[in-house]
């Protein structure tokens, strides 16, 4: 039997998405997906959704829409995105196409009494988890959704000294899932820990948290002026020229 799911839809607006998320107002919006180059500030992409759509689903699209557009295959060099972008498909995106990325840390919290997954090692040299008792987790399985199942030995594990704090397994057995495009990810950690890496992700402050806040405060896109997607994506696109038009004049004021 599968599971219903209630979805609340605007009775004035049906293509508008109700987003609850911290720290942000609850209710019905819309989404502006924006991508800003790091040094004019233009913006170069523009991509309305429902309030309700994770900011991570139409990246991907969009970055090979911008490639594809402009040709930008050859010239993008780095790109800095904040937590919400860190899954597994977007970070592989970046490494096949040599991008180097670098993408807020999200902190996710263990069941409380568990070890952090972390304090189990992976060998790549021998695809295994080692826990912190020395014991080995092989490689069971891997499920439809593209992750590997590392499974302990229930035998050995039934009278570990901190089974309690390992698993809650009925079985006593412990296991570790990797997704097949774990290296994707642990790469774009690496960049993040990287002096290149915490340099650029400051400058997200000044490019794209920059170009919302003036898009909001300067040119009314807090509020949408129509309904619909396509009229609030009409909107969006109109605030961008705007912006860029302003940011051209005047960096070409500075030139001449």
């Amino acid at each position: 039997m599968k599971e219903e799911k209630e979805i609340k839809v605007s009775t004035t607006d049906p293509q508008s998405g109700y987003m609850v998320r911290d720290g942000k107002p609850e209710g019905f919006f819309y989404l502006d997906h924006r991508t800003v180059d790091h040094k004019y500030n233009i913006i170069t992409d523009v991509h309305v959704t429902a309030g309700n759509v994770h900011d991570s689903v139409p990246y991907i699209d969009r970055l090979h829409h911008q490639i594809e557009k402009f040709g930008f295959k050859d010239t993008i060099e780095a790109v800095a995105l904040d937590a919400g972008y860190l899954t597994t498909p977007i970070c592989k995106a970046l490494h096949d196409i040599n991008v180097f990325a670098v993408i807020g840390h999200r902190a996710f919290t263990p069941v409380k009494g568990l070890l952090a997954k972390w304090r189990f090692k992976y060998a790549p040299e021998q695809d295994m988890y080692v826990c912190p008792q020395k014991q080995e987790l092989h490689y069971s399985t891997t499920d439809r959704n593209g992750y590997r199942m590392y499974k302990s030995n229930k035998e050995i594990c039934k009278n570990c000294s901190i089974l309690k704090e390992c698993t809650r397994s009925k079985n006593h057995q412990k296991v570790i899932t990797r997704h097949v495009w774990e290296e994707s990810k642990e790469w774009v950690r690496q960049n993040r820990l990287s002096k290149s890496g915490k340099y650029l992700y400051r400058l997200r402050y000044q490019t794209i948290e920059r170009s919302f806040a003036d898009a909001k405060e300067l040119h009314g896109l807090r509020y949408c002026r129509l309904r619909g997607r396509e009229n609030v994506q009409e909107q969006a696109l109109m605030t961008a020229a705007v912006q860029n038009i302003k940011k051209i004049a005047l960096h070409l004021a500075k030139a001449s």
